[in-house]
């Protein structure tokens, strides 16, 4: 197959959502600006939790968009991978703390 599903090109097509729904677009990234600015937190801060979350997630765009970002504001290569393993066990942990639910169910149906 020579065409793949996500296109890297197309992350650069992201401002045009708004073509379908320019209302509810709008607002998304009225939104999504507000969200990234100095705060609480600061924007390099984010941009690692952004990071994180990207690969928690699994959105090709977003750990794209990401690595630059986080790149750029200055984090290392090694603080981004341990960013991401922060992510995986938090996911591996989420995975596994839903085998309390199995382990109810096989308790309840052995009885």
């Amino acid at each position: 197959m020579s065409q793949h599903y996500y296109e890297a090109a197309d992350l650069n097509k992201f401002g045009k959502i708004t073509d379908f729904q320019k209302v509810v677009g709008d607002k998304f990234f009225n939104w999504y600006s507000e969200v990234f600015k100095d705060s609480a937190l600061s924007a390099k801060e984010k941009s690692l939790i952004a990071l994180a979350v990207a690969h928690a997630v699994q959105c090709p765009y977003c750990i794209d968009a990401y690595s630059t970002d986080a790149f750029e504001k200055g984090y290392s290569p090694a603080q981004m991978m341990e960013a991401v393993h922060v992510a995986a066990a938090i996911r591996g942990g989420a995975s596994m703390v839903h085998g309390v639910q199995m382990m109810n169910k096989v308790n309840e149906i052995s009885m």
